[in-house]
This record gives C-alpha cells, structure tokens and sequence, in this order.
C-alpha cells in the first residue's frame, strides 16, 4: 500500500469518526464534542497540507512552518478538550494550571516558528534542533498528563490516558522514522513514511476517545434515568402524603360535623322537653285522665327522641311514623282545633332526612298560631312533584307574641347545612306559611 493510498484510509477514518461524533453534538448539544471535532478537524488540516501534491504549492519556508507549528493547534485544542471531559479545573486543579503554562508555551513556540520561517536568516539545523526539543517537550507533558490522568481511576480517564498513549507513542516513533528515511520521500511503501506512525497513532487514540465518550454519555444517560426515577418516587410520595392529609383533614371534618349535630340534636331533648311538660302542667289543671293518657304518649315519644339522638339521618317513613304519634299528644290538648294530614308520595318514603325534624316544624306551627274548634289550625305534611318534603299550615298569628328560645327552624338550617345538603326554603303565600326541604337519596353517602 502506498502512503497515498493509506493516506485517504486515514482521511476516511478521520471523517467517519467526526461525522459521528458532529451527529453526537447535534443531539446532546455538549461542549465536548464540539471540542473533540475541533480536534479531529485540526489534524485533517495539518495532514491536508503536508501531501505532496499540496506540498508544491508553498513555498519551502511555509512547508517548514506548517510541520513544526500546525501541531501545535491540536495540542492546544486537546487541552481545552480534556478539562471539558474529565473535568481538570475542579478534579486536579494544579495539574489544570500547569496545562495553562504549556498552552502559553505552545502560543509561544509557534510565535518563534513564525520568527524562524520568516524572519531570521534560514537555518535547517536550528530548525530541527527546536523542532526536536518541543517533541521531547511535548511527550515529557505527555508523561505527566498521563499519570495524572490515570490517578483519576474511572473508566473514562483511562480511556483518554490509553489514547494519549498511543498518541504519544505514534509521535516518538514519527520523528525516529525520519531520522532513518528521508522526511519528503513519501513515494514508496506506507510504512516507510514518517506520517504513517503519527497517523496511526492519531487513529488509535481516536478510537480511545470515542469509546470514553460513548461511556461517559451512557453513564450520564443512566445517572438522568435514577434521578427521573427518583423524582418520579419523590412526586408519588409527595402524592400519598397529600392524599392521606386530605384523609386526615376529612375525617376530622367528619368528626366535627357529627359533634356539631349531635350538639344540635341535644338542644332538641330539652326543648321539647319544656314544651310538654308545660303542655302537661296545663292538663293536669283541666283533665286528669287526659292528663295520664298524655303522660303514656309522652313516654312513647321520649323513647323516639332517645334513638333519635344516635342517628345523622332517618327515613321519612320513619318520621312519619313518630309524628303521628307525636300528634296524639297534641291533639289530646287541642282536640278538633288541630287537625294534620299527610299526603306523602310511596316512592319517597325510603328518602332521608334529620330526625326530629317535623317534630320542630309541626311544634313551630301549634306555638305561634291560633288552634281553635271554630278556627282550626291545619297542618299539612306532603311532597311536591320535586321530591321535596313540604310541611305548611294555614297562618293565624296569636295576638300576644309567643316567648320562644328560637331554636327550632335555626336548629333544621344548621343540620342541612353541616350535611352540606341544600337549605330549606320558607314562603308565604295565600295566607300559607310552607316550609320546603330537601329530602336526600336513601343511596347518597353524607360523609
């Protein structure tokens, strides 16, 4: 194979590995492959000039300046690209500052190469013994870049020494090689080329290179995995604990809500209570047998009322139930002067409501109207067409104003509105006072 000919494989591997690697930048949008292309295109561009059939358009003095200077830029290049993968400044700060004086030192050797070319009077053998110095200098910094990459101890680090290895030894044996042929005769058979050994130096470390990288990028892929992994873990936590707040919180609403009707419903004992026995103090004056027999229904009533006290919710039908016999008790004081009557739709009987409650409404009523045989009070407990409970009575207002506590309607409001269940509404019309409420679906959860 002729160094020609091996000169287009090298350029071909070249450009393979930097068209990858322009793909890898494009995607990851990292520093360091932009430097590792800048690297890789400053060798294609120190070879470039250096074939013979470029080497004829210059002239001897720029030949000479492009081998011993144009090197110098990838080096320079390379620097730059080992701090940004193996991150010098922070993991080995001294040895960082030391790459800063040997960039300088780089800057100031191509500033002689210049002076040498150009400048000064030509002196093949001052060339040569500066070219040759800045080599050993070079693999000198090789060395120590070596170790001290090499103390690093992970996989990419070593990845990057290994290349510089071989980068380092292509050199060496470069310069040797053209000591034993001549350095402008590429005529002949590949391996008797000078280049060759730098070029195939350049290749290993290449590789080197790209295989670190290649690590580097999946162990970052992996480290971005665990962490999505754990945030994904921290906003499921995160979740599970606001859930069970927001358990925490509605059950202590719960328990609030039930104290506060139970509150509610312990107002009703005593009022109701006072009520009757007031309604009793009367009887025993007028009637000691009606008396006895209210005192039977008293007792029947107050039995309810006790369960009552342990239920949020009762079925109408059992309402009902209780409020005819709440009646009794009423109508054994006022006789025809009250009449109730119940016009309750069937398919509602199963719906809910707070106990007690037509019991305060029906009590309501009698307290502050007129119940008399020839003006009677009339109460009627119904639904309407919307499934609401309606309970109103004719209006006959008692001159002198009845001296109430006022619990009772406020009692009802509080309920529906602890239950978070529309309120009851209250109208007038007609000379009919109605009391409209909502009764809740016998499948409907409160808390």
């Amino acid at each position: 194979m002729t160094f020609q000919l091996w000169g287009a494989v090298f350029t071909g591997m070249v450009l393979s590995i930097m068209l990858l690697n322009v793909v890898q930048w494009t995607t990851y949008r990292d520093r360091s492959y932009g430097l590792y292309t800048l690297y890789m295109f400053a060798w294609l561009f120190y070879f470039g000039l250096r074939v013979s059939e470029f080497r004829e358009w210059f002239s001897d003095e720029t030949n000479y300046f492009v081998r011993g200077a144009a090197p110098m830029g990838a080096y320079y290049v390379y620097f730059d690209f080992a701090d940004a993968i193996l991150d010098l400044r922070r993991r080995l700060p001294r040895f960082y500052r030391h790459l800063q004086y040997v960039k300088i030192g780089l800057v100031a050797y191509v500033v002689w190469q210049v002076a040498l070319c150009y400048v000064l009077p030509w002196s093949p053998t001052v060339y040569e013994i500066w070219f040759i110095v800045m080599r050993l200098a070079m693999a000198v910094v090789g060395v120590y870049g070596i170790r001290q990459m090499m103390s690093l101890g992970d996989p990419v680090s070593r990845a990057f020494a290994t290349g510089t290895i071989f980068l380092l030894i292509g050199g060496l044996a470069s310069m040797f090689m053209s000591f034993i042929w001549s350095d402008g005769d590429w005529s002949g058979p590949f391996w008797k080329v000078s280049p060759t050994y730098m070029q195939i130096g350049i290749i290993a470390e290449l590789v080197c290179f790209t295989l670190g990288l290649s690590y580097r990028q999946r162990q970052a892929a992996i480290r971005s995995a665990m962490v999505e992994q754990e945030l994904t873990h921290e906003r499921a936590q995160h979740h599970r604990n606001q859930l069970e707040a927001e358990l925490a919180v509605q059950r202590l609403e719960k328990e609030k809500t039930e104290v506060q009707i139970r509150a509610l419903q312990a107002q009703v004992n005593p009022h109701f209570l006072f009520n009757s026995l007031n309604s009793l103090s009367a009887l025993i004056d007028d009637d000691r047998q009606q008396a006895s027999l209210f005192l039977d229904e008293l007792s029947s009533v107050y039995r309810y009322l006790l369960r009552a006290n342990d239920q949020v919710l009762t079925t109408l039908g059992t309402e009902l139930v209780f409020i005819q016999s709440y009646c009794h008790l009423l109508k054994t004081r006022h006789g025809e002067a009250l009449r109730i009557l119940l016009h309750v739709s069937p398919e509602l009987i199963t719906r809910q409501l707070p106990p007690l409650t037509l019991q305060l409404l029906v009590e309501n009523a009698v307290k502050h109207n007129v119940a008399l045989p020839n003006q009677p009070l009339t109460i009627c407990i119904g639904t309407n067409s919307y499934g609401q409970l309606q309970v109103r009575n004719n209006v006959q207002r008692k001159v002198v104003r009845v001296n109430s506590p006022g619990v009772g309607l406020a009692n009802i409001w509080s309920k529906y509105e602890m239950l978070s269940q529309p309120s009851p509404s209250i109208s007038e019309e007609n000379e009919q006072f109605v009391v409209t409420l909502p009764l809740i679906d016998d499948h409907k959860t409160i808390f």
